[in-house]
């Protein structure tokens, strides 16, 4: 698919772009950190990422804001799967527990995103940070808002 306008894309088909195509030439957090969707569904998605030392806190595991930034894409990815074209969001709020510590040795840690409510105005999901092993680091809940061009 040759994307020329992303607004013209529902969410789904958007997102399904992104994973299909990996498009590296703009700029965005998910190629900062090197996240890859791993499955997209209407109302779910899957982001994962390989640790490394770059991602290490003052004790030499992984930041808590790399687990943070994971879930909130896979839970934002998984609300703008079911949004129409034109529709964007944005995050509202965003409440993360942490679990347990990761390494920064190039495990992969994988966010799973599924929506639980997708209204007119507002959209709130749940996620959770497995390690390879399976073992949870993390989960989070979010609200979004829902910007509609017609209020």
């Amino acid at each position: 698919m040759t994307i020329t306008d992303p607004t013209t894309l529902s969410g789904l088909d958007l997102i399904r772009w992104v994973q299909s195509e990996g498009p590296t030439d703009v700029p965005t957090i998910g190629r900062l950190l090197g996240m890859r969707f791993d499955e997209v569904d209407p109302g779910r998605v899957v982001v994962s990422l390989d640790t490394r030392p770059d991602f290490a806190n003052p004790l030499g595991t992984v930041h808590g804001g790399i687990a943070a930034t994971l879930l909130d894409s896979a839970m934002g990815c998984a609300v703008h799967t079911t949004l129409p074209a034109g529709v964007g969001y944005t995050t509202l709020e965003l409440k993360v527990n942490y679990i347990r510590a990761a390494r920064t040795d190039g495990q992969t840690l994988s966010a799973e995103g599924t929506v639980l409510h997708a209204g007119r105005r507002t959209a709130t999901a749940e996620g959770k940070v497995l390690d390879e092993q399976g073992k949870l680091i993390a989960h989070a809940t979010t609200t979004c808002m829902i910007l509609r061009a017609d209020g």
